[in-house]
């Protein structure tokens, strides 16, 4: 005992004298360090740098109706753009609906800086906020991205940048990422999803529901992580068994072919694009992060592979959707052609070579799993996501059964493509195919009689306890 109050007392002491007085707080004392090092006292800006999101529109709207003059200019807009979608406004009445734009956005600058999250909840109402307050946009302001994308920038280059190390090995890449899709629950679910409304029939007729179609495309694209929906896109392929599967993925004779394989005029295509805010929105972010340069070693204006390719999948499920147009290139158009142009020729043909002749999207594609093709990047890899095809072979080694979720397609391209991985399976010899689990399954089953688990768990208390004991014993026999 008289060894343990020694111990006590030389603590206490150190402690006391560590201790600084009141009348000389410890933060000031800090500051004053600093102060005669630097200078001056420092920021939390230079400490914690980042750039600042963009003003949501959404949230810019809801300041500005607080305001019953903003509001009433912004109603004004409204009915401006309501007059314009019936018919093309008159001189007067343009420039009457412009001056009220002007008075709107100098009274409440926000609302011409503010942008909109793409896949959000209210994507769709923060797009017409963003677009009624640019009433009559010029064609520079139609190519400028209404989406925020400085909280995605990193990630897309790191993605990218990581499958860039992914090794072929003569592998099936598309048939692999479909695997892998479809043991990721919400992959799996959503893919079975959009082919099964991409090629069910409308009653009645031959045709399918290409709404439905372009729906469940975007719902897709939108809600499963970019690590699997851009694999299953832009799977890298060595022949044209993997090409088909790769131009398939998104079922081109319902998400864009026309049933009599008549091809529309691709500046028809982009006028009725431009008159929805959704599909304009998604053109304009492509054409931003898409736009070719020279003077980048990725070929983009914006020097990001990873934005482009999430640009180019943005269109998908719109009435721009493209697709690759063979089975042994990567090379992809919109389905349309410029015949009937007249002298707006050379505008058509701008619009159709950002698909057909444009190196950064090229690049782009080719990049996305191509081994040794990424230039040097010193972007850290983002950290892995729990690998479903670990987890799924940790339930089975347990003896654990996966849950099989999959929506049952019975349509003749569906089949194809079935029968098409059976093909590739018989020509590698055995069957990769894993059946789907459920997610949910894998936490709670992890720590569950015969994982061992369990029993580490309670091992490490009955430790504790017998040296807290003997730690006692020894104490007491000191006194």
């Amino acid at each position: 005992m008289i060894l343990l109050g020694t111990v006590l007392a030389l603590f206490l002491s150190d402690a006391t004298r560590l201790r600084p007085s009141s009348s000389e707080p410890r933060t000031e004392t800090l500051n004053d360090e600093w102060t005669q090092k630097h200078g001056v006292l420092p920021s939390i800006k230079s400490i914690f740098s980042f750039t600042p999101s963009p003003t949501n529109c959404v949230k810019a709207h809801r300041v500005c109706s607080a305001d019953p003059q903003c509001e009433a200019l912004y109603r004004g807009l409204e009915l401006c753009a309501a007059d314009a979608e019936m018919s093309p406004l008159g001189d007067q009445e343009a420039a009457e609906c412009l001056e009220g734009q002007d008075a709107l956005l100098t009274k409440h600058p926000s609302l011409s800086s503010c942008k909109c999250q793409r896949g959000f909840r209210k994507e769709e109402q923060c797009l017409r906020i963003y677009w009624r307050v640019r009433l009559l946009p010029g064609e520079e302001e139609l190519e400028i991205s209404p989406y925020d994308d400085t909280q995605m920038a990193s990630r897309m280059t790191s993605l990218v940048a990581a499958a860039s190390l992914m090794q072929l090995n003569g592998e099936n890449q598309c048939l692999k990422a479909a695997q892998d899709c479809s043991l990721y629950e919400k992959c799996g679910s959503l893919r079975s999803e959009y082919i099964l409304a991409c090629t069910q029939q409308v009653p009645g007729t031959s045709r399918c529901d290409q709404h439905k179609c372009h729906w469940a495309l975007r719902r897709f694209l939108e809600r499963v992580p970019e690590e699997y929906s851009l694999g299953v896109l832009f799977c890298p392929c060595t022949n044209t068994l993997c090409g088909e599967r790769r131009r398939k993925t998104i079922v081109p004779s319902c998400s864009y072919q026309d049933m009599e394989g008549l091809q529309p005029n691709c500046l028809h295509q982009q006028s009725f694009c431009r008159r929805d805010d959704l599909c304009r929105s998604r053109l304009a972010d492509f054409l931003n992060n898409c736009q070719p340069s020279p003077l980048t070693a990725s070929g983009c204006l914006k020097d990001s592979a990873g934005l482009c390719l999430r640009a180019y999948a943005g269109l998908i499920g719109t009435i721009m959707t493209p697709s690759y147009i063979s089975n042994s290139s990567a090379d992809v158009s919109l389905w349309c052609n410029c015949e009937g142009s007249g002298n707006q020729w050379q505008d058509c043909l701008r619009l159709q070579r950002m698909f057909t002749h444009n190196t950064c999207l090229r690049n782009s594609i080719t990049w996305m799993g191509s081994p040794g093709s990424l230039p040097a990047d010193t972007t850290k890899p983002p950290a892995p996501r729990p690998s479903p095809i670990v987890q799924e072979d940790e339930l089975l080694s347990n003896n654990h059964l996966p849950e099989h979720n999959n929506i049952v397609v019975e349509s003749e391209e569906e089949e194809e493509l079935t029968q098409t991985e059976m093909e590739e399976e018989d020509e590698g010899g055995q069957s990769d195919v894993t059946p789907l689990y459920s997610e949910r399954a894998t936490v709670s089953n992890l720590g569950s009689p015969g994982t061992g688990g369990a029993a580490s768990l309670t091992a490490g208390p009955s430790k504790a306890i017998l040296l807290l004991l003997l730690f006692l014993s020894a104490s007491l026999s000191w006194g």
